[in-house]
């Protein structure tokens, strides 16, 4: 297991960040949207599992999301 991961999608400017990779298939059981640009995955046991980031290229430098996979 990864500790942490990074990706990013052009197409959508959408970044995952990965807490715990990978997350398994129903292991989120509650989604928390922050603001319009930001969204939190937890587990069964509120375990942040993952933070989502819309509009990315607005929030996160280029560098990073060069970066990602």
């Amino acid at each position: 297991m990864i500790a942490m991961k990074l990706e990013y999608d052009k197409e959508t400017d959408a970044a995952y960040i990965y807490l715990e990779y990978p997350i398994k298939k129903g292991e989120s059981k509650k989604t928390v949207r922050l603001n319009n640009s930001i969204i939190l995955d937890f587990d069964k046991n509120n375990k942040l599992l993952g933070v989502e980031i819309l509009c990315a290229s607005k929030v996160l430098k280029r560098e990073v999301l060069l970066e990602a996979v």
